[in-house]
């Protein structure tokens, strides 16, 4: 197995990752909670991962990749009131179309998904344990909270101190009477009235959010695996709440590596709904084709922030047609063909790139690399080399998920565009057209044919198998 360097939020710098054990990596990372269609920040979280997986797993890794589902939660109960339909109706509604926009965007499905309404019991088993250690009080209203002063090296993740906090809390934080400290947070929420609620020892309720990932962090992992990830939105207090919990319950560390998503912005503006610049990932691909929203978020480093625009997703695929066009151009001399030889000097450096913190912006400034041999080697009908930098430019992508779509239907796609004028017959009459006049040595009219198909949207190519057609950038 290959080693690699990740960057451990915890210790706020890049380490080398050793597992726990040899050759395997237990990896959980935090879901969606399923209420409404996935958003583009939800989008990042998903490639991101997936992207790491495939890798590691390329490199001989053995991967357990879980990524749970909350389907229990204030926003779901609003929601399904608001619709008038049942909480269960509504969550799988959401969880069909959360799995269909990931595998529309490349996405392997994870190797488990357990949803919190599965793991009720083990999640008060889990209460039930920091109750009588002590870390945990019910509260005369039903709730039952955690005790945040109880647990030392609360603040460790997000490296902020419990005393530096309260100064000012009552302003940032909802301050219950019932709480001992501002900052204890709910492990049970006791049942209110015409809310879905579960029989527990302190009385119907439900559980709090963050319980619900300690649970079945632990239940598919361990109570100690390798990496737990998310976006940076959940680093505090979701995460941070995670760790407490889950070590003063099991004594044991929770986590060695922690991955954090940087986050998305619009128009260099947070996402919000309330600016009116919030985009779901169905929004983003009725403009976009779907990979060229993958590209847009495999081409920066998962850590960075990125801005969001159509600007960006626009140059994302003119950049990434340009994979796609040096495929054409070797396919349609060379067919399909590879060969297992690939050329070690790029794929040394590509898979350096990305252990080094899954460099993807470095990896692909090499596969940009390989493009300019390919399509030179093309060019000059230089057969053995042009195969050997398509096999490794085909094996490289295929890691990364990309330029997975046939060549001419990626380039005659019409997501997000205007329709052309007219339609495939229309064109490849128009294309025969043009080829008589050539026949015929009336190259005006040939030019004048290629210029109007130009005006409209499309534009000719002429190779040895013939003219074919696509879509203008």
């Amino acid at each position: 197995m290959q080693p690699f360097v990740l960057y451990n939020s915890e210790q706020r710098k890049k380490v080398e990752f050793v597992p726990r054990k040899e050759g395997h990596i237990d990896m959980y990372v935090c879901g969606m909670t399923v209420y409404d269609y996935c958003h583009i920040g939800h989008a990042r979280v998903m490639v991101a991962f997936d992207y790491i997986t495939r890798f590691l797993r390329s490199q001989g890794w053995k991967v357990k990749y879980v990524r749970n589902i909350t389907d229990i939660d204030d926003k779901i109960i609003a929601r399904a009131n608001e619709n008038g339909e049942s909480i269960s109706a509504l969550t799988e509604r959401f969880i069909i179309a959360m799995n269909d926009d990931a595998a529309r965007l490349g996405c392997l499905e994870p190797d488990e998904a357990p949803r919190a309404t599965d793991y009720i019991d083990q999640m008060q088993n889990m209460i039930g344990n920091l109750v009588n250690k002590g870390t945990a009080y019910p509260a005369e209203n039903g709730d039952v909270y955690f005790e945040v002063e109880k647990f030392a090296k609360y603040g460790r993740l997000s490296g902020r101190k419990l005393e530096d906090m309260q100064a000012g809390a009552s302003e940032r934080v909802d301050v219950e009477v019932e709480k001992k400290h501002p900052f204890d947070f709910v492990l049970w929420k006791h049942a209110k009235e015409n809310e879905p609620s579960w029989a527990s020892p302190w009385g119907n309720g439900r559980p709090g959010w963050h319980i619900e990932c300690s649970a079945m962090s632990t239940c598919s992992l361990g109570n100690h695996f390798d990496i737990h990830g998310g976006g940076s939105d959940l680093m505090f207090p979701h995460h941070e709440n995670e760790i407490a919990q889950s070590e003063a319950s099991t004594g044991e560390q929770y986590v060695n590596y922690w991955m954090h998503v940087g986050f998305i912005n619009v128009d260099g503006e947070k996402m919000s709904k309330s600016l009116g610049n919030f985009f779901t990932i169905r929004d983003v691909m009725e403009k976009f084709h779907p990979e060229v929203i993958r590209y847009f978020i495999v081409s920066s480093h998962y850590r960075s922030p990125v801005n969001f625009s159509d600007f960006a997703l626009k140059e994302a695929k003119t950049t990434l047609s340009r994979f796609y066009h040096a495929f054409k151009a070797y396919q349609q001399v060379y067919g399909n063909k590879t060969v297992e030889t690939l050329d070690t000097s790029f794929v040394e450096r590509f898979n350096a790139a990305m252990c080094d913190d899954f460099n993807t912006a470095e990896a692909i400034a090499i596969l940009f690399e390989i493009i300019k041999e390919l399509n030179r080697t093309v060019k000059e009908s230089n057969e053995i080399q042009a195969t050997l930098f398509y096999s490794t430019l085909r094996h490289l992508t295929d890691i990364l998920a990309l330029v997975q779509y046939d060549v001419d239907e990626f380039l005659k796609s019409d997501i997000g565009q205007e329709q052309l004028g007219l339609s495939e017959a229309e064109i490849e009459d128009l294309i025969q057209q043009r080829v008589d006049a050539k026949k015929n040595k009336d190259f005006a009219n040939a030019d004048a044919i290629r210029q109007s198909l130009l005006d409209q949207g499309v534009v000719l190519e002429d190779t040895r198998q013939g003219t074919v057609w696509r879509r203008a950038d």
